[in-house]
């Protein structure tokens, strides 16, 4: 069975004071037997402090972005060897406001994920759809084109979790419905199966992401395919965060 994985990106967002304040507001709220892992992945210079705050309790931490390069004159860039430094162990990667703002092709992510798992991290790696995409019908040949351009048999299956976010739900306060969310997902599986094979597959978590609420979360979770969410500005409140995590809990079979 997968673990479901609720990730919270804060993107650039919090001050350390809020961070810190956040985070507490985590560990008190959370319950570590829930069945679910949790990880926060803050602005590169909260790493070391919100490893600091979140040492001896059950939450991840990630990093939203590496460059592919270990070193080398890449000004305002961080490397994995440098993330990997922090304690986080996963990397957010071709997020779509990497693409659509920041220009980052296929290629590109493409030496991004191999550096992540390289360097002994997990690859949370992001595709998705536009909506111009997604009402010509396009959405299943644009995550096609978008794993192929990325996910091979080379990259470990046990460091990777796919991340499937359409770019029209992002901050825009739409979200596709489960039933959406669930078609996507399990052609995504049924692509790892042919990039793996089918045992593979099942043990590779896909997330979901595109304006993850407190009030969509138990529907999107109860879908035999998402296992957990990519959260953005749910996860910079504390009891907002906290309730997505209830939802995934409550949608674990019981043993």
């Amino acid at each position: 069975m997968r673990t479901p994985l609720i990730a919270g990106n804060w993107k650039m967002h919090d001050t350390l004071s809020e961070a810190r304040s956040l985070v507490t507001g985590l560990v008190e709220g959370l319950d570590a037997a829930c069945g679910v892992e949790v990880l926060i992945c803050p602005a590169f210079q909260l790493l070391f402090p919100m490893a600091k705050a979140i040492a001896d309790t059950p939450i991840q931490m990630g990093a939203q972005n590496a460059h592919e390069a270990t070193h080398g004159a890449f000004t305002g860039e961080v490397s994995v060897p440098m993330i990997a430094e922090t304690g986080a162990t996963q990397v957010i990667i071709g997020h779509s406001e990497r693409r659509h703002v920041f220009g980052e092709k296929g290629d590109q992510l493409n030496k991004k994920v191999r550096a992540v798992v390289s360097g002994g991290l997990t690859a949370i790696y992001c595709v998705g759809e536009t909506l111009e995409e997604r009402e010509a019908g396009k959405t299943k040949d644009v995550v096609r084109r978008q794993m192929d351009e990325v996910v091979g048999s080379d990259v470990p299956a046990d460091k990777l979790v796919i991340a499937y976010e359409p770019v029209w739900a992002i901050g825009t306060g739409k979200t596709a419905t489960p039933q959406q969310a669930q078609e996507v997902h399990a052609f995504l599986r049924g692509q790892l199966a042919e990039i793996y094979d089918a045992t593979t597959a099942e043990t590779i978590r896909i997330l979901y992401g595109g304006s993850v609420k407190p009030g969509n979360a138990a529907d999107l979770m109860g879908q035999s395919d998402i296992d957990g969410a990519l959260v953005g500005g749910a996860s910079l409140v504390a009891a907002d965060f906290l309730a997505i995590i209830a939802a995934a809990a409550a949608a674990v079979p019981a043993s």
